[in-house]
């Protein structure tokens, strides 16, 4: 591609057109004869992409596009609307010709320009903006995921409770990416809606800061800290890991045991706990940082549900877990009809079994209650606050057996808490199935073709919610891992049919009525 000086037209045709463009290699360059001089720009608009050679240019050298009124500095390029700016060009005039300077910047300098203004647009949630950015970025010829590493770096600190599906979901964003080989559009979609939703989840949020100081780290005293909800000390604990090089090497057990301490917070905090992993093997230690503070903070604050009627058997059972001699797993059918205290009570009392035989009958089990959703319940309108039920409550069954199966492969001493919580999944969904629904209904035959169909829809989802498409992006991995590995057997193909029939089935996430009306049951109450 030229650089350099270039002629690009003669001074009096312009002043006769008062605007022409120039065209090179590709490029459209815009001339502009003006009261102030001669200028030079691109002729696409950054927004979308219209001419401005059509646009409106007043006396101050203000260039309007008139299909969407952006407006620029034409002398420097400066967006008057705080978006993407012009590239505007040097020109001379030479012996009756207009001369302009095309010199693209170094690498190290575009990417810096570009990563400047895909902050702007992170902080806007400027969709498009964000995808025109990236797309620059992989231009450039450097990994387009460090994008997704600065936008973890700008937001990090803007989360108040810590971690959102943002970051789990980046992970298995950054995964699916890293399938595409040879495919830049797919790759583009996977960074831009690990970055979205970055974005959308601290739109207009303020810094929330962490705590000062430093502690060597210590693997127990940081699980008193988290289970004492002592956040100050949580973070100079793991402030004090990251100080050795290696946080992740020397926190990942702690934050396993942390994260299982608890039937907590819906499975999050260790599902979590698995994509905070990924996310630093992936994108590098430098991401540690703001990966663990943000995690550790999540951790602190997280709800434990072990402590509420529905799952307070679950203490009694962690206790007693394996003292029974009965060594054999119960099959998944032993679980229908039981509540979740029950579910814990016989998964502790079967706690002599071997660890994979419990977690292939509890992933069956989980995976039995999803694939026969009583799809009547996306309609239900008297339920009472935290009575709703949908999807997502079945799909947490499945992502969160994986990170079961993979902290307590590492750390067999997880795996009664473990299990026992995969218990609490399996007994909080009763009562939402519909037995009629046959699973072999939904028998996957050919699973390799069925996750290449599946991997097309959601690199083109459709849906306007960050967090339906994340869990459809979560449970599909998760049910891909869990069918490669020898532990889940053939209970793994029982969650391969629970996804199919996720898949073709209708997503209802807002209930506009069912809202209205617990919301007018529960302030008659609520004398």
């Amino acid at each position: 591609m030229n650089q350099g000086w270039v002629k690009a037209a003669s001074v009096e045709a312009l002043r006769d057109k008062g605007r022409t463009v120039f065209r090179l290699d590709g490029r459209q360059i815009a001339l502009f004869d003006t009261e102030k001089g001669i200028f030079a720009c691109n002729n696409r608009c950054p927004h979308e992409g219209y001419p401005l050679r059509e646009g409106t240019l007043d006396g101050n050298c203000l260039l309007t596009c008139n299909w969407h009124n952006w407006k620029f500095d034409l002398e420097t390029g400066e967006n008057q609307r705080e978006g993407d700016r012009l590239r505007v060009y040097p020109v001379e005039l030479r012996d009756g010709e207009v001369w302009i300077e095309i010199v693209d910047p170094p690498v190290d300098e575009r990417l810096a320009k570009s990563l400047e203004d895909l902050k702007q647009g992170f902080d806007r949630h400027g969709y498009e903006r964000l995808a025109r950015e990236i797309a620059r970025i992989a231009r450039l010829g450097v990994d387009p995921a460090i994008a997704v590493r600065e936008a973890i770096r700008w937001s990090h600190d803007r989360m108040e409770f810590g971690w959102t599906h943002a970051y789990a979901g980046a992970a298995d964003w950054l995964a699916l990416h890293d399938r595409q080989a040879g495919e830049p559009e797919n790759r583009l979609i996977c960074l831009l809606e690990a970055i979205g939703h970055m974005a959308e989840d601290t739109l207009r949020e303020p810094r929330y800061p962490y705590a000062e100081g430093i502690e060597d780290w210590d693997e127990d005293a940081f699980c008193r800290a988290v289970e004492d909800e002592d956040e100050a000390r949580a973070i100079r604990l793991t402030r004090g890991a990251l100080a050795t090089g290696d946080a992740w090497g020397a926190m990942e057990r702690g934050l396993a045991r942390a994260a299982l301490a608890h039937y907590a917070d819906f499975g999050h905090a260790a599902i979590y706990v698995t994509k905070a992993g990924a996310l630093i093997q992936r994108l590098g230690e430098d991401v540690a940082g703001p990966v663990l503070l943000s995690l550790v903070r999540g951790l602190v604050s997280a709800f434990r549900e072990d402590l509420i009627p529905e799952f307070r058997g679950y203490g009694a059972a962690l206790e007693s877990y394996g003292s029974k001699p009965n060594g054999s797993a119960p099959a998944a059918a032993d679980y229908a009809g039981l509540n979740a205290n029950k579910a814990v009570a016989l998964t502790a009392d079967r706690g002599g079994a071997p660890a994979p035989d419990l977690f292939g009958s509890l992933l069956a089990a989980n995976a039995l209650n999803m694939v026969r959703f009583d799809l009547g319940h996306l309609e239900d309108l008297d339920q009472p606050y935290g009575g709703n039920f949908g999807w997502l409550d079945l799909t947490h069954g499945l992502t969160f057996a994986e990170a079961v199966l993979g902290l307590c492969s590492k750390y067999p001493d997880l795996w009664p808490a473990g299990l026992l919580q995969m218990a609490c999944f399996a007994g909080r969904n009763i009562g939402h199935q519909d037995d009629t629904v046959d699973p072999d209904d939904w028998t996957v035959a050919d699973p390799d073709a069925f996750f290449a169909g599946v991997e097309g829809t959601l690199l083109d989802h459709g849906q306007d919610r960050y967090i339906v498409s994340v869990h459809l992006l979560k449970t599909t991995m998760a049910v891909r891992n869990l069918l490669a590995s020898q532990e889940a057997g053939r209970s793994g193909e029982l969650a391969l049919a629970a996804l199919n029939r996720l898949l073709h089935s209708p997503l209802r996430r807002k209930t506009v009525r069912r809202t209205a009306r617990q919301a007018m049951r529960f302030v008659e109450i609520d004398i």
